[in-house]
């Protein structure tokens, strides 16, 4: 059976390609009908701490990434992928001692200067790697002297080459799916493997991802923290599917697909070679599809999520009303953290207009055409879309004007921008009180 890890260390933040190198272990155990396990790197406690093990949790999660097995507090047998915690290197020293103590009963280590040192072969390591290759190893010219390298540190603490490959072999792991920034170890790895008598896994070194510009992805650039996306209000689907598309090619050139289509096609022949550039347009694009499919109930709430993020409480405001905004921004956004600039006009009853902008539309030749525009509305009996649309096109037809002579003041007057919902829509949910004060404010201003 296919088991797979993913193996990150608790430093503060998910990385990018961190979560990618979770997908792509989870897709792969979920097409073989494998298993997934989630193992936390945390030896180094000086730069741990359990706050940055729940953002990774909680990433996880959000991505819909599961994991089967890991201590539980209830009966293991009855428990789901969901009742699983992770494994931690932290409770697990006594394994890395035992196996300290038999490389060193077989001279397969030695003591020196305090700290314990592995004896590395001298001759070249041939890696099968189902992504990269046929790698071969040769020593460095400073390796040639003494290629044997530390495993336990002068103060007892073992280095991340010998408990990786400890924890690989005690939970069985089959393949090695990781970023190819970590093909540099595989030799050491594979010799470990070897002294304790054991064939390795297979390794699956996939491509980095770059920044739009070639260069390399730091924690300070744009889109590489998980957490900026669930901050930023991208749908989990969204980035899920864009982070399939990292290194991975489903060979049609589809670019939206389900998790479950991923899954059924997803195979690590089709892990690209060459690195993977980050395109946070693109990613925008494809969360703005998802976003367009959402139910309206789903898209309602995420978005009261938005607005509070934003500091704007839609529970001050009628929830028929809320409804109503709402309904005028679906489909219209790509980001639900665009929704406060795109409709907070809805959710102040102060809005803060442009002089600039409004000496543009509102000029000494239009004003009284707005003029005569709103003493028409508040002549409606009924303050409906239809109405307001056809209302608009008299007045502009009477002053022998083309609509948009009107449009974009009274946009400018009731929202504040010069873009946003659609006009008569939006005019119709905030209703002729509002409407009509808002214009006479820009008609006083102007």
């Amino acid at each position: 059976m296919v088991r797979v890890r993913f193996a990150p260390s608790p430093t503060g933040y998910l990385h990018i390609g961190g979560a990618r190198t979770a997908l792509f272990n989870w897709l792969y155990a979920r097409h073989c009908g494998g298993r997934m396990i989630l193992r936390i790197e945390d030896t180094d406690a000086a730069r741990n701490s359990q706050e940055a093990i729940e953002v990774i949790l909680q990433g996880l999660r959000w991505l819909g990434i599961d994991w089967d097995e890991g201590p539980v507090s209830a009966d293991p047998a009855g428990a789901s992928r969901g009742d699983f915690g992770p494994y931690f290197q932290s409770q697990r020293r006594g394994n890395y001692q035992e196996r300290v103590e038999a490389l060193l009963s077989r001279d397969l280590a030695y003591e020196k200067d305090g700290a314990i040192r592995f004896r590395m072969t001298r001759e070249p390591v041939v890696m099968d790697d189902l992504v990269v290759g046929q790698v071969t190893r040769e020593l460095t010219d400073r390796e040639a002297e003494d290629p044997d390298f530390v495993i336990v540190r002068s103060d007892g603490h073992p280095v991340f080459h010998f408990v990786n490959v400890v924890d690989d072999l005690d939970m069985g792991i089959t393949h090695v799916i990781r970023g190819e920034d970590h093909l540099s170890n595989t030799a050491k790895h594979i010799q470990l493997f070897k002294a304790f008598g054991v064939q390795p896994p297979r390794y699956a070194h996939i491509p980095l991802i770059l920044n739009s510009d070639g260069s390399k992805m730091s924690k300070r650039d744009t889109g590489a923290s998980l957490s900026t996306y669930l901050e930023e209000g991208f749908l989990p689907e969204a980035v899920t599917n864009y982070l399939c598309l990292l290194g991975w090619s489903p060979k049609d050139d589809r670019e939206k697909l389900s998790v479950s289509e991923v899954v059924e096609r997803f195979d690590l022949a089709q892990v690209l070679r060459h690195n993977a550039r980050f395109d946070m347009a693109k990613l925008q694009w494809l969360n703005g599809e998802y976003l367009r499919e959402l139910p309206a109930e789903k898209f309602f709430a995420e978005a009261v999520r938005a607005f509070a993020r934003a500091g704007t409480d839609t529970n001050q405001w009628p929830l028929e009303y809320v409804r109503a905004a709402l309904t005028t921004c679906l489909g219209k956004v790509k980001l639900f953290s665009e929704l406060p600039a795109y409709a907070g006009f809805y959710f102040t009853e102060e809005l803060s207009l442009d002089p600039a902008a409004l000496r543009g539309d509102f000029t000494p030749d239009n004003k009284p055409r707005i003029q005569q525009l709103r003493d028409q509305f508040a002549r409606l009996a009924e303050f409906k879309a239809e109405a307001l649309e056809a209302t608009l096109k008299s007045v502009a037809k009477s002053c022998g004007v083309k609509n948009g002579v009107l449009v974009h003041p009274t946009r400018l007057a009731c929202t504040g921008a010069t873009a946003g919902p659609s006009l008569y829509h939006l005019i119709e949910v905030l209703g002729k009180d509002r409407v009509l004060r808002r214009l006479d404010a820009a008609l006083a201003t102007a």
